[in-house]
């Protein structure tokens, strides 16, 4: 038999009936979309946080790397500033080295300068002493001679003519032997001397030339006399003075500066002995005023121990006597305490400490207790739940008001540490079960 199928009903096509589906498979596919949406949902949300996760780990990166560019910038700017610093301190230092060097390069030209200046002055003054000196005795010369010439000229004897020139040459002579020892470093005493003796001599026959002959007079008997003393004495004052400058003797001058100067360090170091006498003194004072306070502190404190703990006291004067210490010391004290209460810490006894660990248990005690009551941390972890509002749309998906269908697999499995637990608690709760019933 062959299947016709109708196509047609009185010339109206005919419709094919509405196809009907299960709930239950309305159902799976709605799980199946929800269970979908949920993974969609779930990669979105793993996606956004890792995008989150970088984005925060990125911008963690950007802040470490900016706050490590400015401290780098920072260190850099306060190793410029400390190079600046350097550089300044090390200019300062370079401009002072040379400030200094040209103060003292300056100070060492000024007493060059003033040395020079000196020694020219001593020169130029040298010079024109030496040869005033040497025109006084030229001068002298001129003035003496003619006087013993007239005085000594006698035509029977001719050859007295020569007198005077042996009585000044003698002296000019003599003047020229001192010099020559003070040039050698030689003893000028005798030529001195010989040159006072001549020039003496030299004088005395003027005078009585003067006296005597009235060709001379007394006027030129005076003077020739005076000029006879006047150019040796003058001469001999020079080369004395030259001497003295060899020798290195100091002149007057330069003796009444050193007794001067020797005065005034005389006196600084009479002050420096006098202040060093009177800090001795002070601290001397406040060494002994020091000691009298300790003396006074330890009379106190042995008074004070011996009313307040006498038997500890028997105990620390007999061992203070036994040592030949003359105080009781702390350290005595302290064994003294621990020989006869067993304590080492000094004020400690055995009430004290037996109170004191009565307490340490009962604080013990109480913070490791837990809280139970208002102040409970238990119930301060259960906050209020806020009620839902009935006009709220419901919270489950678009699919009626069913709630869909659970399949194994849906839900997230246990942890391996819960089943663990729960095994375990099904083992120790087994065993009660199985007791028989005292029915």
């Amino acid at each position: 038999m062959t299947a016709v199928s109708v196509e047609k009903v009185n010339g109206t096509p005919k419709t094919s009936p509405e196809p009907r589906f299960s709930p239950v498979a309305l159902a799976e596919a709605e799980a199946i979309r929800t269970r979908a949406a949920a993974e969609a949902d779930a990669l979105r949300t793993e996606a956004a946080g890792k995008a989150e996760a970088e984005k925060a780990k990125a911008s963690e990166e950007a802040e470490k790397l900016r706050i490590a560019n400015e401290r780098a910038a920072m260190r850099l700017e306060k190793e410029k500033a400390d190079h600046r610093a350097h550089l300044a301190k090390k200019n300062a230092e370079t401009a002072k080295s040379n400030a200094e060097e040209e103060k003292a390069n300056k100070a060492a030209a000024d007493k060059e300068a003033a040395e020079a200046k000196r020694d020219a002055e001593q020169q130029r003054t040298e010079r024109w002493w030496k040869w005033g000196a040497r025109g006084i005795y030229a001068v002298g010369l001129v003035i003496a001679a003619p006087v013993q010439f007239m005085h000594f000229w006698d035509r029977a004897r001719p050859f007295l003519i020569a007198a005077p020139a042996l009585l000044e040459g003698l002296a000019l002579v003599l003047a020229f032997g001192a010099a020559w020892a003070v040039a050698h470093r030689r003893d000028v005493a005798p030529y001195r001397v010989g040159i006072m003796l001549g020039a003496v001599i030299a004088a005395g026959i003027n005078m009585y030339g003067g006296l005597s002959d009235p060709r001379i007079g007394f006027n030129a008997g005076l003077i020739g006399a005076i000029a006879s003393l006047g150019g040796p004495i003058v001469l001999m004052a020079y080369e004395h003075g030259i001497a003295q400058k060899a020798d290195g003797i100091p002149s007057w001058r330069e003796r009444r500066s050193a007794e001067k100067a020797a005065e005034a360090e005389a006196a600084v170091v009479e002050q420096a002995r006098l202040e060093k006498e009177a800090a001795e003194t002070a601290a001397a004072a406040e060494k002994k005023a020091a000691q009298e306070r300790a003396e006074e502190e330890q009379r106190r404190r042995d008074d004070d121990r011996r009313e307040g703990h006498p038997k500890i006291w028997e105990i620390a004067e007999a061992m203070r006597s036994a040592r030949g210490s003359q105080y009781v010391t702390e350290q005595i004290w302290a064994e003294a305490w621990y020989r006869k209460t067993g304590s080492k810490l000094v004020g400690v006894t055995a009430e004290i400490e037996a109170e004191s660990r009565a307490a340490q248990a009962r604080m013990q005690n109480v913070t490791s207790t837990p809280i139970i009551g208002e102040f409970s941390l238990i119930e301060s972890q259960k906050g209020p739940r806020s009620k839902r509002d009935p006009n709220a749309p419901d919270g489950r998906r678009n699919n009626g008001g069913t709630p869909p269908v659970r399949r194994a697999g849906d839900s997230q499995p246990n942890s391996p540490v819960a089943r663990n637990q729960a095994r375990v608690e099904q083992t120790a709760v087994a065993p009660q079960n199985d007791r028989p019933s005292d029915n």
